[in-house]
């Protein structure tokens, strides 16, 4: 075994009390308007769900959609110690997630008792692209190359990623595997839980044979000249890196791109679920959000109600059914 733990815990941790004080309870009959939005993101300061909640909250805030929406975090078992919260909170029309396919593949990955299958789909905000990067030095010139090496002995190259087994970062190199005839059972996947600043060391130290994360994990270091990008993994090319091709283009059958949306608690009101709905249409259509997209490189994915409802429950069964073929349910 190479690299850190390579799987997450099998159960979701238990909230302590003080937890349940973040998300106070709602007087009796206190008007809709007034009562304040509560964002909850699974993960820690900084990491791309706060980033991106974070960022809907205060343009929201600015535009005057939603003044105040509050932002706290609550960490823990890749997501599902958030994701339980969420569907305790069964009828708090005040309280959203901030989740994305991490938080789904996390919950299947630790087999927990709750998926997203139990929430309310409000929206889809943003994807992102992923990339398939190796050093300078590496042998692999071609997206080709390395998957010609790659079929020709899967168990003996290492590739990484900047989250746990059941993240992105993990789901990426096994739907690879499978696109190009590899069993993922044998993909040799050392997980940085840490992010890109933990994977990007071990990429450049040799500890793995190539890296599979978001473009912006790397992009100083791509610039720089220290790592080379063999393919992006999205629908299109990447601006930033218009010369580098697509799987699609390159005669992989695949299209996997991250995503992040939001999610209510199960048994909330017709409206508080449009109330929901109605300011992060409002945030989409802002000049501000819009702006903030080209910022972070975030691509426009928006969508609500059934189109939103049916992505998420195409997104559930996909890594369902990648956990089941592994072994993992």
């Amino acid at each position: 075994m190479r690299g850190p733990a390579r799987a997450l815990p099998g159960t979701v941790a238990v909230l302590t009390l003080l937890t349940v004080s973040a998300c106070g309870v709602i007087p009796s009959g206190q008007a809709q308007s007034d009562r304040d939005l509560r964002i909850m993101v699974p993960n820690t300061p900084g990491g791309g769900y706060d980033t991106t909640a974070r960022t809907a909250a205060r343009v929201m805030d600015e535009t005057h959609i939603a003044p105040d929406v509050q932002v706290f975090n609550l960490p823990g078992a890749g997501g599902t110690v958030g994701l339980q919260r969420l569907v305790d909170e069964r009828g708090n029309g005040d309280l959203a997630l901030q989740m994305g396919l991490g938080v789904v593949g996390a919950s299947h990955e630790a087999k927990a008792e709750v998926t997203v299958a139990r929430t309310t789909p409000i929206a889809r905000l943003i994807e992102e692209a992923g990339a398939v990067v190796v050093r300078k030095d590496s042998p692999y010139r071609t997206v080709g190359d390395l998957i010609t090496a790659w079929r020709r002995a899967p168990e003996r190259l290492a590739v990484g990623g900047g989250s746990s087994p059941g993240g992105p970062d993990y789901l990426l190199p096994m739907e690879l595997a499978k696109a190009v005839g590899i069993d993922p059972k044998k993909v040799d996947y050392v997980g940085y839980g840490g992010g890109g600043g933990d994977l990007l060391p071990a990429l450049l130290d040799g500890e793995v044979d190539f890296a599979t994360s978001g473009l912006g994990e790397f992009i100083d270091q791509v610039d720089s000249g220290q790592l080379r990008v063999l393919a992006v993994t999205g629908e299109h090319p990447v601006e930033p890196l218009a010369g580098v091709p697509t799987l699609k283009s390159s005669g992989i059958d695949l299209v996997f791109s991250n995503w992040r949306g939001i999610v209510a608690p199960p048994g909330i009101s017709d409206a508080d679920r449009q109330r929901w709905v109605d300011a992060l249409t409002e945030l989409h259509r802002s000049r501000r959000w819009q702006a903030e997209l080209v910022r972070h490189g975030w691509t426009d994915a928006f969508a609500t109600g059934d189109t939103f409802a049916a992505y998420l429950t195409q997104q559930d069964k996909l890594v369902a059914d990648l956990a089941a073929s592994l072994g993992r349910e």
